[in-house]
């Protein structure tokens, strides 16, 4: 009972003069005599055999097993197998290691979020030992049904580099593995990574799809992405019942880059070269990125007045910014409870201040807002975002980071899908940080 593992009973122990503790056992279930191929109790011993299997670390000195088992006869004429050795559910016959050491290990990733090597230093274990141990405690998350999805987010992360063969027939580079993965997130539950698919294209968004229950996919209302015309592509084929919801983030960071990209560009014209740390323009770049609501009004009015005596490039800067502040305007009706009216009015005030703004950033991104704009509608009327995509980004740089990166793309997926529905399974609890 001390020990653990059923079906074995310790005969006596011995320390050694390294200070480890030698423990010898015996058998001590009846089933053991059992012949795995026929199942007929054995009656007559052949002789017998001692193995040193490895379990579970105890203590600091550590626990070195020898087992004395038996090796019987099979007694059933018609058997093929005419002798064998015991066995318990512990440790099956060949088996250097318990199955809870095995499970354990397993487990340390699946749940744990350790990475193999660290595992297998741990346990004193080897690479292969514990990536097998591995993927079978993985097999039950990956056999799981998939849970309820009210609202799916669909969003693509970098893996590494791309890898390119040469097709012995015909001489053309061949693309083997992308350097894209698109992953899909259960955007407002707590399912976490529901899948991952290599590539970013509508087939590749599609062939997943397929693999998933038609019932689940009817069950899907929203669809949150990006401002990516692939995915909104592949939403429309894959689930055309669904609504898209564009992701008010991408929208924002749009609008600032239209208004570096402005920057930038006035100041090539008006002064010959690129900005430089003297040009007021260059010095309020950073408060031009960040919310009004953010910045005090002495940061604002330093920002402000620094750059009204720019002449051109003032004007120029402070119109983009208005427009980026008109578009965030717009984005904070969401979860407001607004009306359309209400929508109706900042849009067309956006809209008008874009087109009467004659700079031609400016123009082109009230183009994309209103090209975008039932999905922008969409997410202001529900205020559904990507933002758990995102996250489940970083946490799958995260472990790819400790890992040191992964040769192989099957085994990335599988431990990014393990790490990120933890709390799903209940192995990331907030009381337990």
């Amino acid at each position: 009972m001390l020990l653990g593992p059923d079906g074995v009973s310790v005969a006596r122990v011995e320390r050694l003069a390294d200070g480890t503790r030698r423990v010898h056992l015996v058998t001590a279930d009846e089933r053991a005599r059992a012949c795995p191929a026929c199942g007929v109790f054995a009656t007559r011993v052949k002789g017998s055999a001692t193995t040193r299997p490895r379990d579970l670390p105890y203590g600091e000195s550590g626990l070195e097993f020898h087992w004395h088992k038996r090796r019987w006869w099979c007694r059933e004429p018609g058997c093929p197998r005419r002798s064998f050795t015991e066995q318990i559910p512990q440790l099956p016959a060949g088996a250097w290691i318990t199955m809870r050491l095995r499970g354990a290990a397993g487990r340390r990733i699946r749940d744990a979020a350790s990475t193999v090597i660290q595992t297998a230093r741990d346990l004193h274990l080897s690479w292969p030992t514990v990536m097998d141990a591995f993927r079978a405690a993985a097999h039950e998350v990956t056999q799981a049904p998939l849970p309820q999805v009210k609202v799916l987010g669909i969003d693509e992360t970098r893996r590494g580099r791309p890898r390119w063969e040469r097709a012995p027939a015909t001489g053309k580079w061949i693309l083997t593995r992308d350097r894209w993965h698109t992953g899909f997130v259960d955007a407002l539950g707590a399912g976490g990574l529901l899948g991952q698919v290599e590539g970013r294209t509508v087939a590749d968004v599609l062939a997943w799809l397929a693999t998933t229950p038609l019932a689940w996919r009817n069950s899907i209302e929203y669809v949150a992405i990006d401002m990516s015309a692939t995915y909104r592509a592949a939403v429309r084929t894959g689930l055309p019942h669904a609504t898209v919801v564009v992701d008010h983030f991408h929208v924002v960071q749009l609008a600032n880059k239209t208004l570096s990209t402005v920057r930038r560009r006035t100041t090539a014209e008006t002064r010959g070269r690129r900005g430089r740390a003297s040009d007021p323009e260059w010095e309020a770049r950073r408060r031009l990125l960040r919310n009004r609501e953010d910045l005090t009004d002495e940061q604002f009015a330093t920002m402000w007045n620094a750059l009204l005596g720019e002449g051109r490039i003032a004007q120029t800067l402070l119109t983009a910014w208005i427009a980026k502040e008109n578009l965030r305007n717009l984005l904070a009706r969401a979860r407001t409870g607004a009306d359309r009216r209400q929508v109706g009015h900042v849009r067309w005030k956006f809209l008008t201040w874009c087109a009467d703004s004659d700079i031609p950033e400016v123009r082109q991104l009230a183009v994309t807002v209103d090209r975008w704009w039932p999905e922008i509608e969409a997410f202001i009327d529900t205020g559904h975002s990507n933002a758990k995509s995102e996250g489940i980004n970083r946490v799958i740089k995260l472990v790819a980071r400790n890992a040191f990166g992964f040769r192989n793309a099957d085994d990335q997926r599988l431990r990014t899908q393990c790490v990120t529905t933890r709390r799903a399974r209940g192995h990331l609890r907030t009381a337990q940080l």
